[in-house]
């Protein structure tokens, strides 16, 4: 084990790499509850969801450690979850095997940027300004999403208001948004899951938690073949092309998944790598110059992306490695050893199918609010004072919110670009790949206005 994960090279141990391990799981442990209650809604089965996140976690997960040696873990990603229900299947009426067949196609794109050029290109392509934009817009996206799933947002009036705070479910949702905050502000290990489960039992009493609807681990194992390689199947990947004209929606809704996969990855193995030591700057050179699979960085992004196809044949939205990782590397955790233990855990966890199932959307909607912001943070790196960057970032952020898409804000963020960039004589600073993904984006909005 000491060879393999070279433990003394990089001044860890066996016991750091297991607490650093545990702790990584519990701080995002919650996706075992949030991931199928949101895929669920799409019309997917809960016990095939259920299975399907966590067999994407650990496969994941288990490639990073053993072939990237690195201290991160992998599942089914905050947001863009979101994005698959909200905006694919019921905003653009794709169905959820079609949006499955998305996120396999979004997989190999990734692997191919991974492994090729395009990767450099498409990483020098957005602006630092948009990258972060788009990562505080899903943030706001999120945190909306979970209010909106308690009903905290009342839309009877005609316009956006608070509801009226006497029904159960706001008052549970209230109670366990502030357990959540207050666990966050203490700094409590796995925060966001002792939240869940606390506000799952307090919802006990108020007739909001009830163990009458569970699915058990064999009704998991069960249901998993309607999702197991649905893509293949009919209504799955070939029907996405069977409409030529919606052949420029499903271009694009690819190329959301993709783009917005491939930032969330990257942001976290730089924002959290480049402190710990865990990446060096050559290695960033090194992937910036492509100069093959020479650094852990290159193989941890090659992890990150056979993940997602992985992901969606079992049956979830793209699999990308979490920030919660963080957590981990600040409990010690240098290599491939905290992964493997995350991945035990996850698969460990497959038999509490029936507790699981339990947990109502009350308990779930403050770790999504929370997630939110912890997101919007990536707001703070924009500079706010110059407007030819301020303002893309500014509609990329606020319309995904507004929109309901994280597909339209980063349409909106795109074109005002190449907008802002055309009045300011700038036109030149303005990729080429930039020009054509907002020639798409436009496209698609004539299209829409047309049939």
């Amino acid at each position: 084990m000491e060879n393999f994960f070279k433990l003394k090279e990089n001044g860890t141990n066996i016991r750091t790499e297991i607490a650093a391990g545990l702790t990584t799981f519990f701080a995002m442990a919650y996706i075992l509850f949030v991931n199928p209650n949101i895929l669920s809604q799409s019309g997917m089965e809960w016990g095939a969801v259920f299975l399907a996140t966590i067999i994407a976690s650990v496969v994941g997960t288990l490639v990073m450690g053993l072939v990237a040696n690195v201290p991160y873990a992998q599942a089914p990603g905050m947001g863009l979850n979101a994005f698959f229900v909200y905006t694919v299947c019921f905003g653009l009426g794709f169905t959820w095997q079609q949006a499955l067949s998305m996120v396999f196609i979004c997989g190999l794109i990734n692997i191919l940027i991974t492994v090729t050029k395009l990767r450099k290109y498409i990483i020098k392509a957005i602006p630092t300004s948009l990258q972060n934009a788009i990562g505080g817009g899903i943030g706001l996206f999120v945190a909306y999403i979970g209010f909106l799933n308690v009903g905290f947002i009342d839309f009877s009036a005609g316009v956006p208001a608070l509801p009226t705070l006497n029904t159960p479910v706001l008052w549970v949702f209230l109670i366990g948004l502030v357990i959540t905050i207050v666990l966050m502000l203490l700094k409590v290990k796995g925060a966001m899951l002792i939240a869940i489960i606390a506000t799952t039992i307090i919802g006990i009493p108020f007739g909001v938690t009830s163990m009458s609807s569970t699915v058990s681990f064999s009704d998991a194992c069960a249901a998993l073949p309607t999702t197991f390689l649905a893509i293949f199947k009919e209504g799955g990947i070939l029907s996405l092309f069977t409409d030529i004209s919606k052949l420029p929606l499903v271009l694009i809704t690819i190329f959301s998944f993709s783009i917005t996969d491939t930032f969330d990855t990257i942001g976290t193995f730089i924002g959290t790598g480049r402190q710990s030591g865990i990446f060096s700057e050559e290695d960033e050179e090194m992937m910036s110059n492509n100069s093959g699979f020479k650094s852990r960085l290159d193989k941890a992004l090659f992890a990150d992306a056979t993940a997602t196809s992985i992901g969606a044949l079992f049956g979830t939205s793209n699999t990308t490695t979490f920030v919660e990782s963080a957590a981990g590397i600040g409990a010690g955790g240098r290599t491939g050893l905290t992964s493997v233990v995350v991945a035990i855990c996850f698969a460990l966890s497959a038999f509490l199918a029936t507790f699981v199932s339990a947990v109502p959307s009350a308990a779930t909607a403050p770790a999504l609010v929370m997630v939110g912001v912890l997101m919007a943070s990536s707001f703070k790196d924009i500079d706010w004072s110059e407007l030819s960057e301020a303002l893309p970032a500014f509609f990329a952020g606020l319309f995904m919110a507004l929109c309901y898409s994280i597909s339209y804000g980063i349409a909106f963020g795109f074109i005002t670009y190449c907008i802002v960039k055309i009045c300011a004589r700038q036109s030149k600073e303005v990729h080429p790949l930039l020009w054509g993904c907002s020639g798409l984006f436009i496209l698609n909005f004539i299209l829409l206005a047309i049939l």
